[in-house]
């Protein structure tokens, strides 16, 4: 039996929202939240009974006391975690109301994270885990990240370990060009992948509306489990379960982020109980309540969604 069920790394963040109807540039009060799409994950699945860990290398000081106090809270394992003297990564948001867009501030240059190495961690502990779950988005940060992705996914691939990635784009940290040319060599490696529509689009310059980008991704990379999402317009799935498209159900939103690492994190909790295609449907669940309130991390309770905590899934 491993010591994990699911283990990740990635940079430990804060991010700073502005209040609805205000700017950045104008706004004289900030809600503070812990954030980090790999630590988000591995909270929701630690919610549901999952043994999780999370590595990353995090200053000291009350913001990271607050992020760390965040995660361990709800049952991640950070004795991975390597402190440092340095400074926290930061992310400010303006949430946005139609016809302004959402808009994302970086403050993240110089942490301490961004230095990271293969060597950094202790791959023996991290990697005794039924899944590694790793993001292009760590990928994106450096050059020196990106090569200590690479590792990871490699070494677990060469211990067994499954790979779950999740492709998660972002304009503001690279190209498309570059995502591919990083991402793409370790997808030999990937037992799920996570990819929107649009990701599909422009980093692996698929064409086509949701079920035909997600069934291209599956068909060129032969891989055991894709599952895209494009908006409100359907999530899909295709591999060796099938294929199926799930109908988004709308809902009201309070604050935005980290739905998408809901949506992971159930469908990995499916996974882990061997039926992806319903983990997807844990992930629409666990993605809509995260809509409801504020903060990346969303706190669920499993009979609060009448999700399973076993391994065996109800059918």
């Amino acid at each position: 039996m491993t010591t994990y069920d699911l283990t990740t790394f990635g940079e430990a963040q804060i991010r700073l929202t502005v209040p609805g109807g205000d700017r950045l540039s104008t706004c004289r009060e900030l809600r503070l939240t812990p954030a980090g799409s790999e630590a988000n994950v591995a909270g929701l699945l630690a919610q549901l009974g999952r043994r999780t860990a999370f590595a990353s290398v995090v200053p000291h000081g009350d913001l990271a006391q607050r992020f760390i106090e965040e995660y361990r809270g709800v049952g991640v394992d950070l004795s991975h975690c390597v402190r440092c003297e340095g400074r926290m990564a930061l992310y400010f948001m303006e949430p946005g109301d139609p016809p302004l867009p959402a808009k994302v501030t970086y403050d993240r240059l110089y942490t301490k994270f961004r230095e990271i190495t293969p060597e950094t961690f202790d791959w023996d502990a991290l990697l005794d885990t039924q899944v590694l779950f790793v993001t292009g988005i760590t990928a994106a940060l450096t050059e020196s990240t990106g090569r200590t992705v690479a590792h990871a996914v490699r070494a677990a691939a060469s211990r067994g370990v499954k790979v779950a990635l999740d492709v998660n784009y972002r304009a503001l940290l690279w190209t498309a060009e570059k995502a591919r040319s990083v991402l793409e060599p370790l997808l030999e490696c990937v037992s799920v992948l996570f990819c929107s529509r649009l990701d599909g689009i422009k980093v692996f310059a698929l064409q086509g509306d949701g079920p035909a980008v997600n069934a291209a991704l599956r068909e060129r990379y032969r891989l055991d489990h894709v599952v895209s999402t494009d908006a409100t317009a359907g999530c899909y799935y295709s591999g060796i379960e099938g294929q199926r498209i799930y109908t988004i159900e709308p809902v009201r939103v309070t604050d935005r982020p980290g739905a998408g690492d809901a949506l992971v994190g159930g469908t990995l909790h499916g996974y882990l109980g061997n039926n992806v295609m319903e983990g997807i449907n844990y992930g629409l669940r666990t993605s809509k309540f995260a809509l409801t309130h504020h903060g990346d991390l969303t706190h669920v309770t499993p009979g609060e969604l009448h999700i399973p905590t076993s391994t065996d899934i109800l059918r």
